[in-house]
């Protein structure tokens, strides 16, 4: 498939997003059951939050350059009964609402008890909003990943791996920036995030090794025979009838060669999985804000390298037959 950098960019922007937002929730639950110390609210949470609607809303603005009419965007939603797209619209701007409020509630300081369990656990509305923030944050991660792992006929992608990828690379770099922007106000939650995103991180790699060997090993179920209803044995296509390339050369195939996937696929494997790690681990030991944001960094463009290697990896069936040219 040909890579749209506006999907991109969606796709791996929101999934910072959600990721940041499920490690505030996180860090709010493990103090409330007095495993960390509490943060400061109005400081830690609200901004935080903010970061991760800003992030939501530049992927948001992003997959707007993919529309032909961004005028008539809103038509995505109708079709909720059997498109994950329209899932996903619909739910996105939910999860959004609900990580807004989570940080107008801790900026406005409207944190007094509204339920006491056992006279230690207290719940508070910015925990049951956070707890819906979260539930919807999966919801999005399943949404975005199933639009692509639910076309049967790319066989690269109609697989339980593709949410799990999307997911937890997404958790990987959420967890990542909450770690960076924890070390950048000042408190205490570098090491709780950091260990986190390590292991997030090192589950991401486990489950996109796993997809990169078995989208390796496919036996794919069209051929250049099926492309042409010819069961001729022996076929070989010079040409698919025209000198210049077409829509379908440009939309479906990206074009580029053998050694540059190779090189983009060494990319991502060491900018989202080995160096994060080692840059985390130096952060945590220099007390270092701007080696956090560089981990940070690092793995999103990564990520973005990762994200255009999911594309291009992708073998339409269309390209047993267009993909060639005199």
């Amino acid at each position: 498939m040909h890579p749209a950098f506006s999907v991109i960019f969606l796709t791996t922007l929101i999934g910072a997003g959600q990721g940041l937002f499920m490690a505030l929730v996180t860090g709010q639950v493990y103090s409330i059951a007095h495993l960390l110390e509490a943060q400061d609210g109005p400081t830690f949470y609200a901004f935080g939050s903010g970061l991760s609607v800003v992030l939501l809303g530049l992927g948001l603005f992003a997959s707007f350059f993919h529309l032909g009419h961004p005028e008539r965007a809103w038509r995505a939603a109708t079709r909720w009964r059997t498109s994950w797209l329209s899932r996903e619209v619909i739910i996105l701007p939910i999860f959004m609402f609900f990580a807004a409020l989570y940080g107008f509630i801790h900026y406005m300081e409207w944190t007094q008890p509204l339920i006491v369990v056992a006279d230690t656990l207290v719940i508070d509305a910015s925990l049951i909003v956070g707890v819906l923030g979260v539930v919807a944050a999966v919801i999005l991660f399943v949404c975005t990943a199933m639009i692509y792992a639910s076309v049967k006929f790319i066989q690269e992608w109609h697989s339980p791996l593709t949410v799990a990828n999307f997911m937890f690379l997404g958790l990987a770099s959420g967890f990542t920036l909450a770690a960076a922007f924890s070390a950048w106000i000042g408190t205490e939650l570098v090491g709780f995030f950091g260990t986190w995103a390590v292991i997030f991180t090192i589950i991401a790699f486990a489950t996109r090794a796993f997809s990169l060997r078995r989208n390796a090993n496919i036996k794919h179920k069209s051929s250049l025979r099926t492309a042409i209803g010819i069961r001729h044995p022996v076929i070989r296509q010079r040409s698919q009838g025209f000198m210049g390339g077409s829509f379908n050369t440009r939309e479906f195939f990206h074009g580029a060669s053998d050694t540059t996937l190779k090189t983009i696929k060494l990319f991502f494997l060491l900018t989202v999985f080995a160096l994060p790690v080692f840059l985390l681990a130096g952060s945590y030991s220099s007390e270092s804000a701007y080696v956090g944001i560089l981990a940070f960094v690092v793995q999103y463009f990564g990520l973005v390298a990762e994200r255009w290697y999911f594309f291009a990896e992708a073998k339409h069936p269309q390209n047993l037959y267009y993909q060639s040219m005199a």
